[in-house]
């Protein structure tokens, strides 16, 4: 089977005319969400570097002890459950300095609350497959290395000596392996030595090679975890040879295919103390079956299931793929309305859509701070999950762009969290329910460390939840909002009913102490904290009534009554980050955490709250638009819920311009995924919202996309796919797909003027007649699950 070659200026493509230098900024990533690897493309040797997402130093069994960042104080539970510790007494104290001064320098409460961590760990590499080549020496010509989004391949193309070398590389979620093809236009003329190491020291590695199957089995110094990677070589003729070495040489062949497989014995259970079965059979019979089926039938199963995913959504601003390398294409960048720059804008939103289904799958951890792919075994921030915006960034996109199936890690996680964060809710904070603060990492760390702008965030927990509530409001599964979003909503009401305390300023109910992402002095009744909190609230009660539970809608509705909204402008008109009017005009700072109602909260628009916007705007104005990576994806999303779809396309820009590295992945500096899905979430905000209850098609649709364009398969709350066409910035045809039945609110500039609506039935076209939806260019109509509607202008 020979790798055919893409056609210049295929579309959704990153290609490139040199291998890899670095894996940060050039490698390209391939991933089945618990399996990643970053291809290089070497000509004489390939590297690819390996991943396996549960990898992690620390937690129970490691060497320097573990806590979950509750256990800073001394003593231990008492008999009846009751706190034994001194943690709540000293969050006590905290909340009377900060009655008695109004703010507390971080360095104090982190004096008073936190501690070193113990025992957190860091997600680690894996190990790097190398496969040298014999034809090294010859002159190389016609190189191209691609990443084809559409199809989750990876590929290599060049000659030499004559010979037309052709690699694909591919991560079979299906078959739970990596699988590398190589293959030579003539005969005979493939010739290499395949080899995997492991950078850790002290690893206790035992290596076996037999019969082309390379195994590495041992555990990790730190604390025991047992890791094991194979490697088979599957040569198509030649001779192949395993070495004493511990690689194996094949000589001669007309192709070859090296398939990957890994696994530890992590499990996401405290009470094995997060510890599963041996890996080393689930590997070996991973390998046994991708190499009894073949590669043929490995690649078709990988593309059947890629694209069910990733084909739901295409976008179509105009672009034309240009013949420039993605490299190239990215230097040349300009942010305006040239066909080449909206190429590289298509191909940025579909990559965070490709970038997501490569790193979260069912069954496996959610996608961390760089999704799956690592190359050290100290990556920054521990490759681990920043609950105080990123990893819920990470997941903006999933039900927008129709990826709802991503979310699942994400849920599985946040059970997980469920009982060490009420230990830590007991032992810290005196409450019912749980927490999880501003860090944690897959040995269930809910509890506090000692970085005074980053350790305290108990609002994080709740964030995480309205994630449930809100794949429920796409999808409107009742059993899925009943078995799992409720339970976490109703602790976490729990929770913070316990927590809150009353603000002897104005007899609201407050967080204190409260820390705005990572800025400032503690407070009490920082906006973002009062928004979160409100948030939780007002989809506990959503659940409820939609449960029929009306006596805890009633226990929810009456704390949502007395708390503190978090929604007060300032004397410069901006909107207010702290209670009192502190906000410094000057200020850049990176986070806009006080503008959380805005996105992804639902509590501020331009339409219901039109004062409230224009303080967001005036706060985003001051803010500017330069900042990290994933900070200028927010903007891009907090621009689109204004309706400034220029401003939202000029931080899309600038994020391409200045925080997008060689191979499209965000930089904060360094590498930090969030970036990329905050930004394919943005861009999927400028297209269509939602979240007030309105379909809106083309709420934000810049200048430079205005022209002639379409999208398919965007989803809508209420379970509606979402396809338009527009010219001249206003829609021609809106066709929505009802999964259930319900009625529907659909905004859109189409409905102001001339228009028709109708249903698609198995009798053919039946007109609909929508009644006004209360707003300008609105309307509503009762839809049916299965059933399509088609609104569009007349032909002139």
């Amino acid at each position: 089977m020979t790798v055919e070659p893409t056609p210049p200026g295929a579309p959704l493509t990153l290609w490139y005319t040199a291998p890899a230098t670095s894996w940060e900024e050039e490698s390209l990533p391939i991933g089945n969400g618990a399996l990643g690897a970053g291809v290089f493309g070497g000509v004489a040797r390939e590297v690819v570097v390996l991943n396996e997402k549960t990898l992690w130093t620390g937690g129970p069994g490691s060497r320097e002890g573990y806590d979950h960042g509750d256990g800073a104080f001394a003593g231990t539970d008492g008999p009846d459950g009751s706190d034994g510790s001194a943690g709540a007494e000293a969050l006590r104290e905290v909340r009377r300095r900060l009655a008695e001064r109004g703010g507390l320098p971080a360095e104090e409460v982190a004096a008073l609350l936190g501690s070193p961590r113990r025992g957190y760990g860091a997600h680690q590499v894996l190990g790097h497959l190398r496969l040298d080549f014999a034809d090294a020496a010859e002159p190389v010509a016609d190189y191209r290395r691609e990443l084809r989004l559409a199809e989750g391949l990876a590929t290599v193309r060049y000659r030499a000596g004559g010979v037309t070398h052709t690699r694909e590389y591919l991560a079979s979620r299906p078959d739970g392996v990596i699988a590398v093809r190589l293959a030579a236009d003539r005969p005979g003329r493939l010739s290499l030595t395949v080899s995997v190491d492991t950078p850790r020291e002290g690893r206790r590695l035992r290596g076996s090679v037999a019969a082309g199957r390379i195994l590495l089995d041992g555990t990790l110094e730190d604390n025991g975890l047992r890791h094991t990677a194979g490697v088979d070589v599957v040569p198509e003729g030649g001779t192949l040879v395993d070495g004493a070495d511990g690689t194996v040489t094949v000589t001669g062949a007309d192709a070859v295919t090296v398939l990957v497989a890994a696994g530890t014995d992590y499990a996401p259970t405290p009470a094995t103390g997060y510890r599963g079965d041996d890996p080393c059979p689930r590997v070996t019979a991973a390998l046994d079956a991708a190499r009894a089926k073949g590669y043929p039938a490995l690649r078709a199963a990988h593309l059947a299931d890629h694209r069910e995913l990733f084909d739901r959504v295409a976008l179509d601003i105009g672009q034309v793929a240009p013949e420039l390398p993605t490299d190239r294409l990215l230097a040349a960048y300009t942010g305006g309305d040239s066909p080449a720059d909206r190429a590289l804008e298509a191909l940025y939103f579909q990559y965070g859509r490709y970038l997501l289904i490569a790193s979260s799958r069912p069954g496996t951890l959610p996608a961390n701070l760089q999704g799956v792919w690592n190359d050290s075994t100290t990556p920054p921030w521990s490759a681990d999950y920043h609950v105080n915006i990123n990893l819920q960034m990470n997941y903006w996109p999933a039900e927008v762009t129709n990826l709802a199936e991503t979310t699942a890690p994400l849920f599985d996680f946040v059970d997980a969290l469920r009982g060490p964060g009420a230990r830590t809710a007991r032992r810290l904070h005196g409450a019912r329910g749980w927490v999880v603060h501003d860090e944690t990492n897959p040995f269930g760390f809910t509890g506090l460390h000692d970085w005074p702008t980053a350790f305290w965030f108990p609002e994080a927990a709740a964030w995480l939840a309205t994630h449930l509530h809100e794949h429920w409001r796409f999808g409107g599964d009742e059993d899925f909002l009943r078995r799992r979003a409720y339970p976490v909503l109703q602790e976490l009401v729990r929770f913070w009913t316990d927590e809150l305390v009353e603000d002897a300023r104005d007899g609201l109910l407050v967080v204190s102490p409260s820390y705005s992402p990572e800025h400032g002095d503690f407070t009490a009744g920082a906006a973002m904290s009062q928004q979160i909190v409100h948030e939780l609230f007002a989809c506990a009660v959503e659940a409820a009534e939609a449960l029929g539970d009306a006596a805890f809608a009633a226990e929810a509705r009456a704390v949502l009554r007395r708390l503190d909204p978090g929604l007060r402008t300032g004397s410069w008109g901006q909107l207010r980050e702290w209670k009192d009017d502190l906000d410094d005009p000057a200020d850049d700072h990176r986070h806009v955490s006080h503008l959380f109602a805005l996105y992804p909260g639902r509590r501020i628009s331009p339409t219901a709250t039109p004062a409230l916007a224009d303080a967001a705007r005036t706060t985003l104005d001051a803010r500017g638009d330069g900042s990290t990576g994933w900070s200028r994806a927010w903007k891009v999303a907090l621009r689109a819920r204004l309706g400034d779809g220029d401003r939202a396309h000029a931080l899309l820009a600038g994020q391409l311009r200045e925080s997008t590295l060689g191979n499209l992945w965000d930089t904060h500096p360094p590498f930090q995924i969030d970036g990329n899905f905050g930004a394919t979430a943005g861009v999927a905000e400028m297209l269509l919202q939602s979240h007030d209850g309105v379909v809106h098609v083309l709420p934000a649709l810049p200048a430079a996309w205005r022209a002639r364009g379409s999208v398919r398969g965007l989803r809508s709350r209420g379970g509606l796919t979402v396809d338009a066409a527009w010219r001249d910035g206003v829609a021609r045809s809106i066709t929505l797909t009802a999964h259930r039945d319900g009625t529907v609110r659909l905004r859109s500039g189409l409905l102001g003027g001339a228009h028709r609506l109708w249903a698609h039935t198995p009798g053919g076209p039946e007109p609909v007649h929508a009644r006004p939806g209360g707003a300008p260019d609105t309307v509503e109509f009762p839809v049916r699950a299965g059933r399509r509607y088609t609104a569009e202008r007349p032909a002139r």
